[in-house]
């Protein structure tokens, strides 16, 4: 990969001001510089073709920030020259995305906190070159505690245990309603905070254990679904650690159908991702969220002008390379004023979290579908500028909301095949709705109006302060992860309940789903051994993740090599007890696991008693 060695000639004294930013000789002094550009909402988009971020007049850059040119084929890029105010020119390299669809100069060191950089470039095509030129100024970090939120350790029974698999130690779950017409497939959750490990977790249709990875203290996983990378299913989560402030500082996993990690999606430009999304595209990215707590001036919003502020951003990420293909910022785009939250209540030890980012959807059009709780909105992104297309709710939505459409503190912003929106309507917190619920609303273009279509709720009202979603099956019935209460549950389209199921108190999964998934682990099945006193007994097989499995089958015998058949069972649940003979003596043993046809899918190791 070639280096391209950047340079610029800047004239002693001569200083240039970013639009609407003082220069800094002649600055006034202040505690916090401004965070929000002179212009919200700027296109992103130059030569009518580049994607570029940082975004052109944006005031929070992140030290670390690499320049992101989205759009056009790596070749066409030329003499790009990066200069910062303080830190003067950079060298650094071009890195080509793996879809070809553009390249990252990835500068050689940092920039300065509190400077303003600059950026050209020369975009050329068959017929014409372009100009570009991006200015922006780069935030001062405000440097707050990771603390992670408290865990609830509970009692033994409110956690699983298995003979066979004793490092298990998921919570239990508890099913209250179930109607054998339930959507086909498994549910999907990732329980933390409370009794029992944390980590992602697969249930049957009956709640019970198929899969589960336990994580190291503190640390918690979110969002486990099932979605397509490289043509092939995967699983994906988030993990990491979640802050007191609410959000994470942590990494994305990407799973094959073995359970084997093939891939991590890590946030760049010095973030780090958060927990609130991962959504794998078709080119072979992921859009992720990042939270990035930074010095701001908040007189203007009711705030301390010594303050701080929670720029909520999301990324696309090329993962072959982890390069950053796109970073937007809320900062760039929604004005302080929008938000719910008060920025009097604010510090720098605990930053007015003005936007808070929960979810990103790709929409048709080249949109993507993002929602914000504090400031109860739906914005519609143009996917390749940036800029808001519509708003759905908030204090300037661009619908007029019928009855029933108004959201509070709301989460999981998706759109249907048909346009329809479906949001999980928290309504709390503080509360503002007697229960949350899911909606699905109608937007009308001509008439700028929005019409509920339909309301899903829990027939005993739930509220949840936080997290939660609204998944549409493709049977037509909805599940829905109640957050931060404790429960999931499937609603018939009518809305009546087919299925209900919940954690512990204290446990919280930020999301639920249900998907169809095959899965055989790349490891071995397991097994625990209870003797008889007198010969027989009992064996305990489990094969963590194995979908396929339908019995078990125990061979025993003097030697490892004389094994023969002793017993058998089907499957009944994540571990199945499996009776001995009382002349079955061993002392050798080992266990298969069948298929639906009989044949042998898996084999434990051979021990000996």
């Amino acid at each position: 990969m070639r280096r391209l060695i950047v340079s610029v000639t800047v004239a002693v004294g001569v200083s240039f001001a970013l639009p609407g930013i003082v220069p800094a000789r002649v600055a006034r002094p202040r505690a916090a510089p401004l965070c929000v550009p002179a212009t919200l909402d700027n296109s992103a988009l130059l030569g009518g073709a580049v994607t570029v971020s940082p975004l052109p007049g944006s005031r929070d850059a992140t030290p670390q920030s690499q320049i992101s040119f989205l759009g056009v084929p790596p070749r066409a890029l030329r003499s790009i020259s990066v200069v910062g105010s303080r830190s003067g020119r950079h060298a650094g390299r071009l890195r080509p995305y793996s879809q070809g669809d553009g390249a990252s100069f990835v500068p050689a060191r940092p920039f300065a906190e509190g400077e303003r950089v600059t950026v050209r470039a020369l975009l050329r095509s068959d017929r014409s070159v372009h100009r570009l030129v991006d200015r922006f100024a780069v935030a001062i970090q405000d440097r707050i505690s990771s603390t992670p939120e408290a865990i609830h350790v509970g009692s033994p029974s409110e956690q699983q245990y298995f003979r066979s698999r004793p490092d298990l130690r998921p919570p239990v779950v508890t099913v209250t309603a179930q109607s054998p017409a339930v959507a086909p497939g498994y549910e999907f959750v990732a329980p933390y905070s409370g009794p029992g490990q944390a980590g992602p977790m697969i249930l049957d249709q009956r709640g019970g254990l198929v899969w589960f990875k336990p994580l190291a203290p503190y640390e918690s996983a979110t969002d486990l679904r099932v979605q397509q990378y490289a043509g092939k299913p995967v699983l994906t989560w988030w993990q990491g650690d979640i802050s007191v402030h609410g959000y994470g500082l942590g990494e994305g996993v990407i799973a094959d159908q073995s359970y084997t990690d093939i891939a991590r999606v890590r946030a760049g430009n010095g973030l780090q991702a958060d927990l609130h999304e991962l959504q794998l595209t078709p080119q072979g990215t992921a859009l992720i969220s990042a939270y990035d707590p930074i010095r701001c001036d908040l007189a203007s919003a009711g705030g301390s002008a010594d303050g701080a502020v929670i720029d909520a951003d999301f990324q696309e990420i090329d993962v072959r390379t982890g390069l950053v293909m796109m970073q937007w910022t809320s900062l760039d785009h929604v004005a302080l004023g929008e938000s719910y939250e008060h920025a009097r209540d604010s510090s720098t030890g605990s930053p007015f979290d003005f936007f808070h980012l929960n979810s990103i959807a790709s929409a048709p059009g080249q949109t993507l579908l993002v929602s914000a709780r504090n400031t109860w909105a739906v914005y519609d992104l143009d996917e390749r500028s940036g800029q808001i297309l519509w708003r759905l709710g908030g204090k300037h939505s661009t619908f007029a909301l019928g009855p029933g459409v108004q959201t509070a503190w709301q989460h999981d912003a998706g759109e249907l095949p048909g346009g329809a929106i479906t949001i999980f309507d928290n309504g709390a917190s503080p509360q503002d709705h007697r229960q949350s619920r899911g909606i699905v609303v109608s937007l009308d273009a001509q008439t700028r109006t929005a019409t509920l279509l339909a309301q899903l709720q829990h027939p005993a009202p739930l509220l949840a302060d936080s997290q939660g979603n609204l998944e549409a099956l493709p049977n037509g019935d909805w599940f829905i992860g109640w957050g931060q209460v404790p429960d999931f549950s499937e609603l018939s389209p009518t809305g009546q309940l087919l299925f209900d199921a919940h954690f512990p108190p204290h446990d919280q999964s930020y999301r639920s789903l249900r998907f169809t998934w095959s899965g055989t682990p790349a490891h071995p099945p397991t097994f625990a051994i209870r003797p008889g006193p007198h010969g027989g007994g009992a064996v305990y097989a489990s094969w963590n993740g194995a979908t396929l499995v339908t019995g078990w089958r125990v061979l025993a015998g003097p030697s490892a090599s004389t094994l023969g058949p002793v017993a058998e069972a089907t499957r009944s649940g994540f571990e199945t007890e499996i009776g001995l003979p009382s002349d079955v003596l061993g002392p050798y043993f080992a266990v298969q696991a069948l298929g639906a046809s009989g044949a042998v899918i898996g084999v434990a190791a051979t021990r000996k008693l």
